[in-house]
């Protein structure tokens, strides 16, 4: 039987073979899957259609095939582990007869497939990172699906190993210098250079980034926010707002709000243009910037006007455990009409953020600091915080951004504006 790569979405012809969790020769269950898939927005699960095994694997990790194309031959059978573990067996019996020191070593064999079974999956590159750097899965935490552990992750674990070691290395004394020996030949390029294929996210993150640079006007406004308001609630609250909710009281459902009002104040932040004519919005689907394993999405909150600060905090956690887990759907992404990206919890301080096309405006959040501001004639610390604004100027005007940043620095500045919605 054909595995054959199934529809992925109205738009996608073509997807990239991102892992195999299986290999030529396993025993399959029917719906087990087998192999995940890549495209320019979402990961596919391929799942077993039969019971049986793993014939032959016609497209490896990092090969592209088109919708339709047959990426792997099954063999029907009955499969499942059971059929595994009555090999295993019957393999240890045969070779106990044959060679007792055998046996043993098949016995050991199995017991550290059993414990390998129980470990974290890893991807094929992050594998052949662990064992050129004599690591196993149990050292490395993994930060992919199920807790797969990806090559960044073990990167990671490298950077942070030898830190420690760089540090604590004693002072030596200098070599003495060695008689000068010819030139060497330069190594080979795979020794200094590796080269990996563009997943099918990074390619369309740069698409659409590149068309945004070459058909809007983008221009940036900046000014900065007064966080003492916000996070003096988030302290009085939390505590009754987590025991009623269920989840904590962020910052971002602050920013949603106040964006929403200051959406309906400014219509063409929230507009967008369609040929020749400027399309007006009376919906409000906010779209939040979120880091996923492959690079930045920005899955959408529909309907922000309508939503309670604890639903937008639901809401946003939701999908930010889908972009991580590579769950998105093509609905989670699809008809955004304003974007918020929050640089400031990877510590950015100020930023030019790009829009999201066909997007008019896209509001840049910055990491909090302590700063001597200037309140009633006296100087005062206030926890701060840079606000960008991103807009496109051919039908957003200058004043019309200046004064929509305005206005969510007010609401934010003084919360209680939201309630009243002034």
């Amino acid at each position: 039987m054909d595995l054959k790569v199934p529809p992925a979405g109205e738009s996608i012809s073509t997807v990239m073979i991102s892992e195999w969790l299986v290999k030529e020769g396993d025993s399959v269950d029917q719906d087990q899957t087998l192999v995940v898939l890549e495209t320019d927005k979402i990961n596919v699960e391929v799942p077993s259609p039969v019971s049986g095994t793993v014939g032959k694997i016609l497209k490896g990790p990092g090969q592209e095939a088109d919708i339709g194309e047959v990426i792997a031959q099954l063999e029907e059978g009955a499969g499942g582990s059971s059929n595994g573990a009555t090999s295993s067996a019957s393999s240890s019996s045969s070779s106990k007869k044959d060679d007792e020191p055998q046996a043993q070593a098949q016995t050991k064999a199995d017991e550290a497939a059993e414990t390998s079974e129980e470990e974290p999956i890893a991807s094929p590159a992050a594998r052949r990172l662990l064992q050129e750097n004599k690591l196993t899965t149990k050292d490395v935490e993994g930060s992919g699906k199920g807790g797969r552990i990806l090559k960044e992750d073990v990167l990671e674990h490298l950077e942070h190993k030898e830190e420690p070691q760089a540090q604590a290395a004693p002072a030596q004394a200098p070599p003495k210098p060695q008689p000068a020996k010819p030139a060497s030949k330069p190594a080979a390029s795979g020794d200094r250079e590796e080269v990996v294929a563009m997943s099918p996210l990074r390619r369309k993150i740069a698409e659409r980034l590149v068309s945004a640079q070459q058909t809007a006007a983008i221009l940036t406004t900046f000014n900065e926010v007064d966080m003492s308001q916000v996070m003096d609630l988030r302290k009085r609250y939390q505590d009754q707002f987590v025991k009623k909710h269920g989840i904590k009281l962020g910052f971002m459902s602050f920013f949603v709000k106040a964006a929403v009002e200051a959406l309906k104040s400014y219509p063409a932040v929230n507009a967008e243009i369609r040929e020749n004519n400027i399309v007006y919005k009376n919906h409000y689907d906010i779209g939040v910037a979120v880091g996923a394993p492959k690079g930045l999405v920005v899955p959408v909150l529909r309907d922000a006007d309508t939503l309670s600060m604890a639903e937008v905090e639901l809401g946003i956690k939701e999908l930010a455990g889908k972009a991580r887990d590579m769950k998105l759907t093509l609905a989670d992404l699809e008809g955004g009409t304003f974007t918020i990206s929050n640089g400031g919890i990877y510590g950015s301080m100020l930023s030019t953020p790009i829009l999201n096309p066909p997007q008019s405006g896209i509001l840049g959040l910055h990491n909090i600091q302590e700063r001597p501001v200037a309140v009633n004639g006296k100087v005062e610390i206030r926890p701060m915080m840079y606000l960008a604004l991103s807009y496109d100027h051919r039908i957003v005007d200058g004043q019309g951004a200046v004064s929509f940043l305005v206005a969510v620095k007010n609401l934010i500045e003084d919360p209680s504006r939201l309630l009243l919605e002034i």
